[in-house]
């Protein structure tokens, strides 16, 4: 017998535990059920016998099975067949060799910097399935031979019987347990007693599960080397962390903006070019544990046991340590992409599924970045303004009435009553930024300046030629009531337009942070959207279809809510196109943040929401007994509610 195999049997065990639990409280609630009819009439018992069966133990039978039904969601990809890349499938063919375990029945190339084994199971993965393998392309432009050797033999082995026969089962039933159960709902009457029964799951499974990942290293270090597969341990989380600030800094910006990059994947290469140090100390940080389902040990632990020596120093590279040439590094880089013929192509491809426009313009890198920023900028520009005209009781469209304001001194009393418990000198430097910012804005909208961008750090505003642009100095006269007008006649005489209208492209979006299913808005079914301008009320479906609207909702929430339509003006009908041709989806109505003055919180059974508009009556949102939300959607709900209710 292995010396794993008390663990995985173990496991294994506690995994059938779940399918007991379940059982015994149908049971339990079965014989209650018969308890009941018994002591009544029979006549009477015969009545009421089938509709108190349905209420009850039909209901905790459908909700049972919603709890641990498993849901296959297959990750947006691009299939690679043996034809397509003969050498990367001779490397998961050997990968699969050395783990002991059937040749995954396909490889699929993915957007995320991460490598899986999926396997649709059943039965809380009692009962095997079909196993496909998902790479990341950034594993793919960014790792060499041996590395990436090492990532798939190690996913790989996760199913290896090294362990004792019952271990695959172990791994199996974990993945699924893991996916499936932290997903019941708070209302599922099936959850607390599964939940419960998770918690001692996870003590009985987690000592075997770490096991079993260390034996994985062992069999990925057999096969590709003790080296690379250190430096791969290094480099995955490293890699991930890169491709995060990656989509935070440069494709998310212009993806809300409503364009994106012809190559998203090629720019990802070139951030990793540009920032070595960054993705060296990444390299050198333990990674954040990933939940509580995850049984991976601690990295530190998995190195030492890997090879002591080479993890005595975390931010040295495996590599350098054994002298590696840096001949040897470029070969081996080529052979990298030798794997799969032609990657830029299949970037490309992998681009169209994983980042479908959606009425997007697909641009080039350059000008995706200068329009989201400028749209950064505008959109911090409008809260700003609409602000200011609040305070001084007029509209204040542009930079233009701002330096008038700054000239009469308006402006410093505007901000002094938006800011009262704010320092002078801060409330001075407020005013000074504010007015950067509306200079910026109008020198790129009149195209006297333009955007620098650089791939190691962030973008500056220069001159349309390429030259330093003092804007900093310019906004700190402008905040003088006495140099306030030169500034306006230096600006216009540079060509400068201080009433240039925002330019803001017809398919920007709005970024949503959450969503909630199935609410009541002043008595009427509807479902929401949280986004970091406002709220997107769409008409809900009828009771009974709560799997469909979130469906929906969720679909609404990837296309993004269009910017365009909140500019609808006042009487047009919801969901008709604002001016730019873009309608709300679903039937929407837009509530932006700024129309709402204050938010009062009901108690009750079932909480609710009032929000005080500044325009119009009152709006009322309440919780109903089948809300559900999309992932994040209550957590994305209660800042909503703070924010309204702390600042406004």
């Amino acid at each position: 017998m292995s010396k794993g195999a008390p663990g995985a049997a173990r496991s294994a065990v506690a995994l059938a535990g779940f399918l007991i639990v379940a059982g015994l409280q149908l049971a339990a609630v079965l014989l209650a059920l018969w308890t009941v009819l018994w002591l009544l009439p029979s006549s009477f018992a015969l009545r009421i016998g089938v509709p108190l069966s349905l209420a009850t133990f039909g209901t905790l039978a459908y909700a049972t099975w919603r709890a641990l039904h498993i849901r296959h969601r297959v990750p947006a990809g691009v299939a690679v067949g043996r034809e397509q890349a003969p050498r990367l499938w001779e490397l998961v063919d050997e990968a699969a060799a050395a783990a002991g375990v059937p040749v995954p029945a396909g490889v699929t190339v993915v957007a995320d910097a991460t490598a899986a084994v999926g396997e649709r199971t059943r039965l809380l993965g009692l009962i095997a399935g079909r196993r496909d393998l998902y790479l990341g392309l950034p594993l793919l432009q960014a790792l060499e031979p041996d590395r990436l050797k090492a990532v798939v033999t190690h996913e790989l082995a996760h199913g290896s019987p090294t362990l004792g026969r019952w271990a695959p089962l172990a791994h199996r039933g974990r993945v699924a347990a893991g996916r499936t159960l932290p997903r019941i709902s708070r209302r599922n009457p099936a959850g607390p007693a599964l939940r419960a029964y998770a918690a001692l799951y996870r003590r009985l499974d987690a000592p075997f599960g770490r096991e079993q990942e260390l034996a994985a290293d062992r069999i990925a270090a057999a096969h590709a080397g003790t080296a690379a597969t250190v430096a791969a341990l290094r480099d995955l989380p490293a890699l991930a962390g890169m491709q995060r600030l990656f989509h935070a800094e440069y494709v998310g910006p212009g993806w809300q903006a409503g364009y994106v990059p012809d190559d998203v994947f090629g720019g990802l290469l070139r951030v990793l070019a540009a920032r070595t140090a960054e993705m060296a100390m990444l390299r050198a940080r333990e990674p954040e544990p990933a939940g509580p389902w995850d049984p991976h040990p601690p990295l530190a632990e998995r190195i030492a046991a890997l090879s002591p020596p080479a993890a005595a120093d975390p931010g040295e590279p495996a590599e350098s340590a054994e002298g590696t040439e840096s001949a040897e590094e470029a070969k081996e880089a080529e052979e990298t992409k030798e794997l799969v013929p032609d990657l830029p192509a299949l970037g490309r491809a992998l681009q169209a599924v994983a980042f479908p426009p959606r009425g997007r313009a697909v641009v080039s890198w350059d000008e995706c970045l200068s329009v989201a920023r400028t749209a950064e900028m505008e959109r911090e520009a409008e809260a700003a303004l609409a602000a200011v005209s609040r305070a001084v009781g007029s509209p204040v469209p542009d930079a233009g009435e701002l330096l008038t304001l700054a000239a009469d001194g308006r402006l410093r009393a505007a901000a002094e009553t938006l800011l009262p418990e704010v320092p002078p000198e801060e409330t001075a430097g407020r005013i000074v930024e504010l007015l950067g910012l509306m200079l910026a804005l109008a020198a790129l909208r009149s195209g006297v300046a333009r955007w620098r961008h650089s791939w190691t750090g962030a973008a500056e505003v220069t001159g349309a030629d390429g030259t330093y642009l003092n804007l900093a100095e310019l906004a700190a006269a402008a905040a003088d009531p006495e140099t306030t007008e030169a500034v306006r006649a230096y600006l216009t005489e540079a060509g400068v337009d201080l009433a240039a209208a925002a330019s803001r492209p017809g398919s920007a979006r709005a970024q949503v942070l959450g969503g909630l299913v199935n609410l009541s808005a002043d008595g009427v079914r509807t479902d929401l959207l949280i986004t970091d301008l406002g709220l997107l009320l769409v008409p809900g479906l009828p009771r009974g279809r709560g799997p469909e609207s979130k469906r929906r909702l969720s679909r609404i929430a990837a296309d993004g809510v269009p910017v365009g339509g909140m500019a609808a003006s006042e009487g047009e009908p919801s969901g008709s196109p604002a001016g730019d041709g873009l309608a709300l989806p679903g039937g929407g109505r837009f509530v932006p943040f700024a129309d709402i003055a204050g938010v009062t919180t009901t108690a009750g059974r079932r909480k609710g929401w009032t929000l005080d508009m500044r325009d119009g009556p009152d709006l009322t949102l309440r919780s109903a007994l089948d809300t559900d939300e999309l992932p994040g959607g209550w957590s994305a709900w209660d800042e909503a509610v703070t924010f309204l209710a702390g600042t406004r």
